[in-house]
């Protein structure tokens, strides 16, 4: 092949390669992805009634001793639920006082006599049981009728009864003046009576809600005690509220 004629040839070739090269480049440079964009969450919601009745059972722990008539747990609990359903009217009844025991607050409730027909039953007692060295037989025996009285109020269905676990009042400035032997023994003898209310409770197919460790930091954080010295603070029943409010949620939706 002569030279002229074969450099022709090189650079025609040279040329082909090269458009042939560009051509399947340039579509693959050409292509922008599309970002990608996550899909927006959707929480779903489930309405509930247009009326909710409420009733709370207890003693000073759900009257709110020492602090202002919202700040206690079921008021608190009322203006979060409103706040979530907005369109629903809610209405609470509180059964009870400072100091009542069981047998109080089984007294009160055969006195009032208060309708059957309640949407939510929340149940808190056992304390002053506990604090006035009762024997613990009382408990076993009174806080099941109670547990059953809730139920019964509740349209007779224990889906709708939620029950508290008693405060740990050792671990507060007010047990402070007590000795390490007595506060051991305090918080022991609570564990005792929240242990069989939660067995109580799981037997009857009742949801038991534990906000124990919640006041056992009272000692290392002062603002979870009442200006008293004994009892939850508003910001402690603030924390209550969030502990239970999934549960209320859907014991409402069901």
């Amino acid at each position: 092949m002569k030279p002229q004629f074969k450099q022709v040839v090189i650079v025609i070739l040279s040329i082909f390669l090269l458009s042939c090269n560009s051509e399947e480049t340039k579509p693959q440079s050409a292509v922008t992805p599309n970002p990608v964009i996550p899909p927006v969450t959707q929480i779903p919601t489930t309405s509930i009634s247009n009326t909710v009745k409420y009733l709370a059972l207890g003693d000073s722990y759900t009257i709110g001793q020492s602090v202002c008539e919202t700040c206690r747990y079921p008021e608190q609990l009322k203006a979060s639920l409103k706040m979530l359903y907005p369109q629903t009217d809610f209405s609470l009844k509180v059964i009870a006082r400072t100091g009542w025991t069981t047998a109080n607050l089984i007294s009160a409730i055969n006195s009032e006599n208060p309708d059957s027909n309640y949407d939510l039953v929340t149940l808190l007692i056992g304390v002053n049981n506990q604090y006035q060295h009762m024997d613990f037989s009382v408990y076993q025996k009174e806080f099941p009728i109670l547990l059953n009285k809730a139920i019964a109020l509740a349209k007779g269905n224990p889906k709708k009864v939620l029950v508290l676990s008693i405060p740990d009042y050792a671990y507060t400035p007010f047990a402070s003046n007590y000795g390490d032997t007595y506060k051991m023994k305090t918080s022991k003898e609570i564990d005792t009576y929240n242990t069989f209310a939660e067995g109580i409770c799981i037997s009857s197919g009742v949801s038991f809600i534990s906000i124990t460790d919640i006041t056992r930091q009272g000692l290392n954080n002062t603002n979870l005690v009442a200006s008293d010295g004994l009892h939850p603070s508003q910001s402690a029943y603030k924390l209550f509220v969030d502990r239970i409010l999934p549960k209320v949620k859907m014991t409402l939706q069901d």
